[in-house]
């Protein structure tokens, strides 16, 4: 019989946390929803680095987004009346944004100015974007999650092209989440987080998508959320239920797990560093950012130029 081998176990370190002076405990609308009414300070996601090494996160709670130095030292970038969760650098010094509330927006990181990007298709409003990535040709894959689940498995997700079409590729995934190209851009991996698993397909050349398959299932409470790919080809998987985050190989094995405190939630992830093998973990439970070398760089992240035909001047 074939046994696999154990996976190396490690754990997270703390890089920096929340100050004291951004929290202050209250309810929100989205914590009722989405956290049981409780009252909470922060909720960290969508961690990114600009080209200055700089860390963004964004407190889907609140409305806001953070800028953490190499040093640790946070700073309030903008904040206004939505529900921001994943983000992308952007050539110019800009984060794209899927905010749970308005669609795709742009936030001006110098000014602090959030404006329209693609709120809608067709006039209807989204369930609820999530996350996204952008390919190197400037397309961007979003997932548009809502409150969907195994009650309602009719999460989407679509791909905006670099000409300013939008094709939904996918209408039936309980909860799609975090979502990741492959190094070559010949998969999508999408993390369906109330089947608590990640879905793997072919991008096909017309830009479609088929064979749609079942790459890695966990187990728990809450199932994967945020994805990010090495230059191995490896898939990480930040699981919020377990507060662990899988290292899998092609074969969808766990070679690592890296985990979080217990009973928190790892909620997304970025490489970083000057080597870009440092991983950064948002842990939501207590607005801290959790660190760990990685012997791999992750797959650098595009920021390209996107197109105009949407922005709001």
């Amino acid at each position: 019989m074939f046994l696999l081998n154990r996976p190396t176990v490690r754990q997270l370190e703390i890089f920096s946390t929340v100050p004291e002076k951004f929290r202050k405990k209250s309810r929100t609308t989205w914590a009722d929803a989405n956290q049981g009414g409780r009252e909470i300070d922060s909720f960290l996601e969508g961690p990114v680095f600009d080209d200055a090494g700089n860390l963004y996160v964004t407190d889907i709670a609140f409305g806001r987004v953070f800028c953490v130095d190499p040093n640790g030292q946070w700073d309030l970038v903008a904040q206004w009346d939505g529900e921001p969760n994943g983000m992308k650098y952007i050539a110019g010094k800009k984060l794209l944004i899927t905010d749970y509330k308005n669609g795709l927006v742009l936030l001006d990181i110098a000014s602090g100015h959030v404006k329209p990007y693609f709120s809608r298709k067709n006039t209807e409003s989204f369930k609820g974007v999530n996350d996204l990535a952008i390919s190197a040709n400037g397309d961007i894959y979003f997932t548009d999650q809502g409150q969907t689940g195994l009650h309602d498995p009719s999460g989407r997700v679509y791909r905006l092209d670099n000409t300013g079409r939008l094709n939904q590729l996918l209408s039936n995934v309980p909860s799609p989440n975090g979502i990741v190209l492959s190094p070559d851009e010949k998969f999508l991996f999408v993390a369906a987080t109330r089947g608590n698993c990640v879905w793997r397909m072919p991008l096909q050349t017309d830009g479609s998508v088929s064979k749609a398959g079942q790459f890695f299932t966990s187990y728990g409470p809450s199932g994967p959320d945020g994805l990010a790919m090495d230059q191995q080809g490896r898939v990480l998987v930040a699981n919020p239920g377990l507060a662990y985050i899988w290292v899998l190989n092609q074969r969808a094995e766990p070679v690592e797990i890296l985990r979080g405190p217990p009973g928190h939630s790892l909620t997304n992830l970025a490489f970083g560093g000057k080597d870009g093998k440092t991983l950064f973990v948002t842990d939501s439970t207590s607005g801290d950012i959790l660190c760990l070398q990685m012997n791999v760089a992750g797959v650098s992240l595009h920021t390209s130029t996107l197109p105009s035909l949407f922005a709001v001047h």
